[in-house]
Parts: C-alpha cells; sequence; structure tokens
C-alpha cells in the first residue's frame, strides 16, 4: 500500500520536506502522532529499525522510502495531504553494518524500553533519567555496560552509591545495543500494532 500524496505535496518537496511538516504540524490533530513509532523496512522487506513518523514521512517525501502500511491518520496543511505511515520500506537496498549502535541517551532507553531498571516503572523519556551503575565519581565509565534508564525517586535514592550499597537490584545486566537487542525490541513493539505483525513475525 502506497502513501498518497498529491501532486501540491510533491511540488513541494523539493523546496523542503522539513518545511511542508513544518506547515503541516501546525494543523495535525494531534501532534504528538508525529512521534508514533514506524517500522523500517530495507528493500528486501527485512526489518532494519524503528523511527518516528515525522521522520518516516520526510523519507517518503524525499522519494528514499515508500509507505507499506498506513496507520489511519492524515497530515494536513493548506495544499497538503498525506497518510501518516505506520510501515515505511526503503526503494534501494541499504547493507546494514553488524555493529552496535551509537551510545546515545535516546538509545540507551530505547534498550531499557522506558523501563527503570530498579523499580520496574515504566515512564515517558522526559520523566526519565540515565544511571551509572558504578558512579562517575568512583571510576565508573559512560559506557553500555555501566548506563541504565532510571527513574528520578530511584536514581536519588541510589545516590553515589553502587547497586550493592544501596541494596538495589538491576532488572537485568545492561548490555550493547546489538542487532538481536533491536530485532526483540521491534517485535515486543510490533505486539501493538497489527499491521507490523507480518514483516516481524515470521
Amino acid at each position: 500500500m502506497g502513501a498518497k500524496i498529491d501532486n501540491s505535496m510533491r511540488g513541494m518537496v523539493g523546496r523542503s520536506a522539513a518545511g511542508v511538516l513544518a506547515v503541516a504540524t501546525g494543523s495535525y490533530p494531534n501532534s504528538q502522532a508525529l512521534h508514533a513509532p514506524v517500522l523500517v523496512l530495507n528493500a528486501s522487506y527485512e526489518p532494519i529499525n524503528v523511527c518516528a513518523a515525522r521522520r518516516a514521512i520526510v523519507l517518503v517525501l524525499k522519494g528514499v522510502a515508500m509507505a507499506e502500511e498506513e496507520n489511519g491518520h492524515f497530515l494536513h496543511a493548506a495544499r497538503v495531504a498525506m497518510r501518516v505511515p505506520s510501515v515505511i520500506r526503503l526503494l534501494e537496498y541499504r547493507r546494514i553494518p553488524h555493529q552496535t549502535r551509537a551510545l546515545s541517551r535516546k538509545n540507551i532507553l530505547l534498550r531499557d524500553r522506558n523501563t527503570c531498571q530498579y523499580c520496574a516503572l515504566v515512564l515517558g523519556s522526559g520523566e526519565l533519567t540515565l544511571d551509572h551503575v558504578i558512579p562517575r565519581s568512583r571510576g565508573g565509565l559512560s559506557t553500555w555496560e555501566n548506563l541504565v534508564a532510571c527513574c528520578h525517586p530511584c536514581n536519588r535514592q541510589k545516590g553515589n552509591q553502587t547497586p550493592a550499597e544501596a541494596s538495589m537490584t538491576l532488572m537485568r545486566e545492561p548490555r550493547a545495543f546489538n542487532l538481536h537487542t533491536s530485532r526483540h525490541i521491534m517485535r515486543l513493539m510490533g505486539r501493538s500494532d497489527d499491521k507490523w505483525r507480518k514483516y516481524l513475525f515470521y
């Protein structure tokens, strides 16, 4: 199922895909939906990533990808109407290197599924912080194996201590975000979106 883009939108793409979104976001009924997760497939239909709907729309407008599934919402602007994708597919095959993702706050929260690794509370990204399992002041490094998602109350409780000293237990041992982790997270996310299932469960 391809994205439905009228001719006026195609004419605007050359000027700036980001500009189209800037105009359209203001009239979108729920701008939060532009942050909804979209499954990204390689040209071979292999699932390779998850991005925000906003990024997915830009890729479609630039002709880099096409929408395979839609989420039922529309993006509207003065002369623009486009269905918001739920699954997109790259038009050219991209070789995906077998390496870990860049170490970042976003990727740590994604790896830990926005779940405090001490109390198991699931929160929005703005309500979570990162905790150094071994505090920096005691030689702890900013690495995949030493950073975990943490709610603010647990972060205050742990303070400048190790988990053992604070009588706190990690839900799981923190590890680097690799291809296996990424696929596992995509499958977990796919459970709440039926349109993802045929691409993730095979």
